[in-house]
């Protein structure tokens, strides 16, 4: 059996460009917790499903896979800084970004380019990620142009109506 590197794979996947978002939700407790996922994507149209991948290494871990509910904001242009705050480990990330009760009235931004409050599903193992699917009760949605990741790097989407037109 062929085995890839885990750097080959890793600067692979560099160059493969997915959408920023962050993902939270709050405990029994009311603690509130967050986190920024570029492994997230839409699963099912007919349930509407979702899914996002945290690390298991994760502080927040815990709190996502025992969750009801989450939110995911899928963050515009704009919003590089909010998403780098919530990669880090340790500080209080809704001190430090604009967040505020949502949907669900789980914390949101309300200038996301889209939001999408779900009930978790299911958890499946990922490696050294879990894998969260959502089935998505709710939907809010902006005219933002999205942040997205690609090549270890934030960036804009290009444009190019020629492209879009050809569709």
């Amino acid at each position: 059996m062929l085995t890839v590197d885990p750097a080959d794979f890793a600067r692979t996947m560099a160059h493969v460009p997915t959408p920023v978002t962050v993902v939270t939700t709050v405990d029994p407790s009311g603690r509130r917790w967050g986190f920024t996922a570029s492994s997230f994507t839409s699963l099912s149209l007919d349930p509407p499903l979702v899914l996002v991948c945290p690390a298991k290494s994760a502080s927040c871990y815990e709190a996502f896979v025992f969750a009801d509910r989450f939110l995911v904001n899928v963050l515009a242009s704009d919003q590089a800084g909010i998403a780098a705050v919530f990669a880090r480990s340790g500080a209080d990330k809704f001190a430090e970004t604009p967040m505020e009760p949502c949907e669900a009235g789980l914390p949101g931004l309300r200038g996301a380019t889209a939001r999408l409050s779900c009930r978790l599903e299911d958890v499946l193992d990922g490696g050294d990620h879990s894998i969260l699917i959502g089935r998505v009760e709710e939907v809010s949605v902006r005219d933002a142009e999205p942040l997205v990741y690609y090549n270890r790097a934030f960036a804009r989407p290009a444009s190019s109506p020629a492209l879009a037109s050809s569709a």
